[in-house]
């Protein structure tokens, strides 16, 4: 398996170090390894701010309000690989969320990558009570299995 990241920082709330960016690609490796997914995979991942993931929010689902991270589809194949879509991360929620649920940045960043690439192979919490049971359950077996085990509320 193969992953090609574009990483993009729109935002000066967070530092992106080097430390980040290889945390969000085991983050995005592990949840396709789970998923059995072999070959090569392209994602987008931009690093945004409350104000900006507003804005997208705004935009793309009608919704005026920050929140955490954002997922883009595209479900497309080429002769290349896949290019799964793209990944929207407010760094400045993912320290607020951390604060408050009492865990790392690195452990909440974690966790949001792997609920959006969830999103990105076409996994859905919105559509019922099963399939967010399901989501939730794939996303702490990922992050337990990275060794970032999350703490549930």
């Amino acid at each position: 398996m193969t992953l090609r990241i574009y990483f993009e920082n729109v935002q000066e709330s967070e530092p992106v170090t080097y430390g980040l960016k290889m945390l969000i690609r085991q983050a995005i490796l592990a949840t396709l390894a789970f998923e059995d997914k072999q070959g090569h995979s392209e994602v987008s991942v931009t690093f945004t701010d409350n104000e900006g993931i507003r804005a997208i929010n705004r935009e793309y689902r009608e919704i005026d309000a920050p929140t955490d991270v954002l997922s883009f589809p595209l479900f497309e194949e080429g002769a290349e690989g896949r290019m799964l879509g793209d990944i929207v991360l407010s760094l400045e929620k993912c320290r607020a969320q951390a604060e408050e649920f009492g865990h790392s940045f690195q452990r909440e960043c974690a966790f949001l990558t792997v609920h959006s690439t969830l999103h990105l192979l076409g996994y859905d919490h919105v559509n019922g009570e099963d399939e967010e049971k399901d989501m939730r359950e794939r996303q702490t077996a990922i992050v337990e299995g990275m060794g970032l085990g999350v703490k549930e509320n």
